[in-house]
């Protein structure tokens, strides 16, 4: 059996074509909501391969009747483990080269993409993670676990199949992200994984507490004296510091963390370092995509140091190949990222020219991220040749990069820098963070709600120089500096269809949302 995971925010379009693709006759459901979006898309003839719905939640006999008509049988998940219970089957285990998972991965542009993962995959990948960290991690039965990223996304999956293997709990959250910090409080659990998004809230939301100079003094004084301790090689949480400064944010996570993993997106090296120093627990940042099973690139116990996705994993090997429209060369150190080993996948399904994409005739998985192989052997992902593009003078300009780099402003919460080959500079769209902008402003002099700041000329300056600031302090070069901004209230989502279900930009539909701004900003601007 092979497991197909769906979400609801893929919209009702990529629904419709992953059940199509994969050829799925029977789905699981939570909520009689998505039991009736399927049906609406069997009444419609859009997917005429469904046969049966499983329901988990209550739900009516019209329910019933309406799959009835359109040759769908609807059932509940208890009636599901009745027939199993009274038709026991000895157990079948899989073969290794077996699919385990067809993960279909949301893609920026077109439609999704199912990866094919096999059941080897998936051991070599938790086995590696195992080996890279043994005697220092050892998962045990007294181990908990807060689940509350996406069971849909490899990562999520292979953390809980370590903590399965080991005869450890994992907890599931309320669903509700709002509410992740009562969890965790109620749970205590062992083991956190997380994505920087959540990590750059706790940090912002550390700092915004030392609202004072004393406070901010003792707060950067602290975390210097334990980071001097991370360079160590020593990780606690039971100093003078421990108790005096960081034993409130260690409990807000319900006091009993040792191991946090970070991965998904790039973490930036200041949130990293201080959130290891003020946790005090292991705290590994991996590197890796769906197509590897998770993770390639793993940090080593013992290297607490940051700006780095750590070693390559046990079960792959690594190299690095040149991309010369870039100018990165891998006799310099620097390429695109290439992974082999028994954790790369399988092809897409029924996709052979996006397969030959992503797999070369050797077995080496293209991830379309460039890496430098830093003096310590450790990996460092500096850039993306995915999503790259010309200005007028031939400059070539990786967005991401510029946008992680922009994202650590305090008043910013998202970023989408665009440019164009006819356009000598770069502009962007910034939406302000609801939560630090108006004290951020008041500091500097500016008063007003949330919105009427958005439309202040003189804040939106004041934003610009700031993120220019941190640009010019990570290197950036001018032509990567984006020349102006303008600010918009509203966070994309998945809602509005700006964000992809693992919440990367959806670039071609940001382009065409804010045409008008862009345009704007192209004509008013003088360079």
């Amino acid at each position: 059996m092979v497991i197909v995971p769906l979400y609801d925010t893929l919209g009702n379009e990529a629904i419709t074509y992953i059940v199509n693709k994969a050829e799925l006759s029977l789905v699981f459901v939570d909520k009689p909501e998505k039991a009736k979006l399927l049906l609406e898309g069997v009444e419609n003839k859009l997917i005429p391969g469904l046969k049966i719905i499983v329901v988990m939640d209550a739900y009516g006999s019209e329910l019933v009747e309406r799959g009835q008509r359109c040759g769908v049988e609807v059932t509940s998940m208890k009636a599901m483990e009745d027939l199993g219970r009274a038709n026991r089957r000895k157990p079948k285990p899989p073969a290794p080269e077996d699919l385990a998972v067809i993960c279909f991965t949301s893609g920026t542009t077109g439609n999704p993409k199912g990866a094919m993962v096999t059941h080897r995959n998936i051991v070599s990948d938790c086995s590696a993670f195992v080996k890279a960290t043994e005697n220092t991690v050892n998962p045990c039965p007294d181990d908990t676990l807060i689940s509350f990223l996406p069971l849909a996304h490899m990562f999520e999956r292979v953390v809980e199949c370590v903590m399965l293997c080991h005869g450890a709990k994992i907890g599931f959250f309320q669903g509700d992200i709002r509410l992740l910090m009562d969890d965790l409080k109620v749970l205590q659990p062992t083991v956190f994984p997380v994505v920087p998004r959540l990590l750059n809230r706790m940090f912002d939301r550390i700092f915004g507490q030392a609202n004072t100079t004393l406070k901010r003094w003792l707060l950067d004084f602290a975390s210097k004296r334990k980071e001097a301790e991370l360079r160590s090689g020593i990780i606690r949480n039971n100093s003078l510091w421990d108790r005096l400064i960081f034993h409130k944010v260690q409990s807000s996570l319900g006091g009993r963390v040792r191991l946090m993993v970070t991965g998904a997106a790039p973490v930036s090296a200041t949130v990293l370092t201080f959130l290891r120093a003020a946790l005090g627990c292991q705290f590994y940042e991996g590197y890796g995509q769906t197509e590897c099973t998770a993770g390639c690139c793993l940090t080593m116990p013992g290297d607490w140091t940051a700006g780095h996705v750590g070693a390559p994993m046990p079960c792959n090997l690594i190299k690095l190949v040149d991309v010369e429209e870039m100018n990165y060369m891998a006799a310099e150190g620097e390429g695109e990222v290439c992974v082999k080993g028994p954790n790369v996948f399988q092809g897409y399904l029924k996709d052979p020219a996006k397969t030959a994409e992503a797999l070369d005739k050797d077995g080496w998985l293209h991830t379309g991220d460039i890496g430098k192989w830093l003096p310590n052997g450790t990996l460092k992902i500096i850039d993306r040749k995915k999503h790259i593009f010309k200005l007028a003078q031939g400059e070539y300009i990786a967005p991401e990069k510029i946008e992680n780099i922009y994202m650590r402003s305090e008043p910013v919460a998202q970023v989408f820098v665009h440019g164009e080959s006819l356009q000598a500079f770069l502009i962007a769209i910034v939406v302000p963070d609801v939560e630090t902008l108006c004290s951020w402003a008041q500091k500097r002099g500016f008063e007003g709600s949330f919105e009427e700041l958005c439309r202040n000329k003189d804040v939106k300056k004041a934003i610009l120089e700031d993120m220019v600031r941190l640009g010019k302090d990570s290197g950036l070069k001018p032509f990567e500096q984006v020349k102006g901004i303008t600010l918009h209230p509203e966070l994309f989502s998945i809602d509005n269809g700006l964000l992809t279900p693992t919440m990367k930009a959806k670039r071609p539909e940001l382009r065409n949302y804010f045409r008008s701004q862009i345009d704007d900003l192209y004509s008013t601007i003088k360079v």
